[in-house]
């Protein structure tokens, strides 16, 4: 159900050519695009899906949580349930603290964790991500620098506060979310991955629909006041979305114009949240416009410069370069011949890899079945079924190649499969949709075991591998 008005771009001061344009540039980059959603005067004026992506599917948008976190310290400081200016170390228990205390870890306060500025030299989340007791690990992480001089982009930072706002309200973050956010924007799908130790994890992990996020984002542009209700003081997010320190060490142009509370500074005075491979809460307050994208890419760069080329000068105005608009707009299934028949045996892989393989069968009908390990430390697997033809959906649960292993989804997630013929191997494509993770399997069987080369699309481990199963199972 919408909750957002729509309009014309005419009606909004944009040009239909020029929005057709930005489509068309979008669809030509590298980048792969999967939703957009552009909000003009507070109406949506283009939205767009590259089947088999869908606008109302909940996407995985990584970082752009960290805003939403932001959020809901600025609620818990408004309830006087802490201070921007609180000790970090105040909210823990002395068995979380270090046995020795150091002056920098003594010095930092809320507003170094929400600054990215903790005084750490790298991001702490592959650190935590590897302990249950990720408090403690952090909390026992050597403080390099005096905090608040340093800038560092630093997700445990983020989990941080999401501990702080579960310590200081008794709930767990999306829990205090809900019925002050999320539910007054209509995000009822919300879900946020949870660690181990019974957090959500803050600074990533939470998953809406591309509406919601925009929703979201007007929010932002309406500095705090929804459906003539005040959800969030004007005051945070004045705050949260200025310049709050420097980073200029960053390389690309729009990741050194400052950091806000959990927010990026951008180019042409614009703010964002902005997720692991092109997940973008885009917000032009000059030209009162929102743009949401969720994207497939390891060059977030690449879009940002689409943005400032094609709509930029259609909000300003000017003329926008032509470029064709495809008459659909898909990512179609991989073609090719349908795959031979397989012997029906069941390979079993126990090395472990990005994709989380841990059997494969091709049966006498040419289909695959790939067991993909779940997340966790039940052991457990889900099957994946692909065929020949265009893409058949499935469903799985909250697991997906090259994504952390330190936290859970609550419920399953959409995957689209589909399979062909390249010579003797079968190539099996799956697509999570509900995320940017995209798997090609290339499978062969010879001297009585199956190969499977692997590439991901993006990931935070390797892209590219090879598994070989053991000795054949005739189970």
């Amino acid at each position: 159900m919408s909750r957002l008005p729509r309009s014309t771009a005419e009606a909004q001061g944009l040009s239909d050519a020029a929005l057709d344009s930005f489509v068309g540039a979008l669809n030509d980059g590298q980048p792969e695009i999967q939703t957009v959603m552009l909000m003009r005067h507070g109406h949506v004026v283009l939205e767009e899906e590259w089947a088999p992506y869908r606008l109302t599917d909940r996407h995985l948008l990584f970082s752009v949580s960290k805003s939403f976190t932001s959020t809901a310290v600025g609620l818990a400081i408004d309830a006087g349930l802490l201070t921007i200016d609180d000790p970090v170390i105040s909210f823990f228990t002395a068995d979380e603290l270090p046995e020795t205390i150091s002056d920098n870890l003594a010095a930092m306060k809320v507003r170094h964790l929400l600054t990215m500025t903790t005084g750490h030299s790298q991001d702490t989340v592959e650190a935590l991500s590897r302990d249950r007791r990720m408090v403690k690990m952090f909390l026992g992480l050597e403080v390099q620098h005096e905090p608040g001089t340093v800038f560092v982009y630093n997700s445990g930072a983020t989990y941080m506060l999401s501990a702080i706002v579960q310590r200081v309200t008794g709930e767990r973050l999306l829990d205090y979310l809900r019925p002050r956010l999320f539910e007054p924007l209509g995000a009822t799908e919300a879900t946020w991955q949870v660690s181990k130790e019974d957090i959500t994890v803050g600074g990533w992990g939470l998953s809406i629909n591309t509406e919601s996020l925009a929703c979201f984002g007007q929010l932002l542009l309406q500095h705090g006041e929804w459906d003539g209700k005040q959800l969030v003081p004007a005051e945070w997010y004045e705050a949260a979305t200025s310049k709050q320190v420097p980073n200029d060490q960053e390389a690309n142009p729009d990741w050194h114009q400052g950091y806000g509370f959990q927010f990026w500074r951008g180019r042409h005075n614009t703010y964002r949240g902005d997720g692991a491979f092109g997940q973008f809460c885009l917000v032009f307050p000059e030209y009162d416009a929102v743009l949401i994208v969720t994207s497939a890419t390891t060059d977030m760069q690449a879009i940002l410069n689409t943005v400032w080329d094609y709509l930029l000068p259609a909000l300003e105005g000017k003329d926008v370069p032509p470029v064709a608009r495809p008459e659909k707009l898909e990512l179609p299934a991989p073609s090719g011949s349908a795959p031979a028949a397989g012997d029906g045996q069941t390979y079993r892989i126990t090395a472990d890899n990005a994709a989380g393989l841990a059997a494969v069968r091709i049966d006498p009908d040419g289909t695959a079945t790939f067991g993909i390990r779940d997340m966790g430390d039940d052991g457990g697997t889900h099957d994946l079924v692909c065929a020949a033809g265009d893409w058949q959906e499935r469903s799985a649960p909250g697991t997906m190649p090259g994504a952390a292993d330190d936290a859970s989804l609550e419920t399953g997630i959409r995957v689209v499969t589909s399979a062909y013929a390249d010579g003797d191997a079968l190539v099996a494509t799956i697509r999570w949709v509900e995320t940017p993770f995209v798997a090609v399997l290339t499978c062969r069987v010879a001297d009585g075991a199956m190969t499977v080369d692997a590439k991901l699309n993006v990931s935070f481990g390797p892209t590219e591998f090879t598994v070989v199963s053991e000795p054949m199972s005739h189970s």
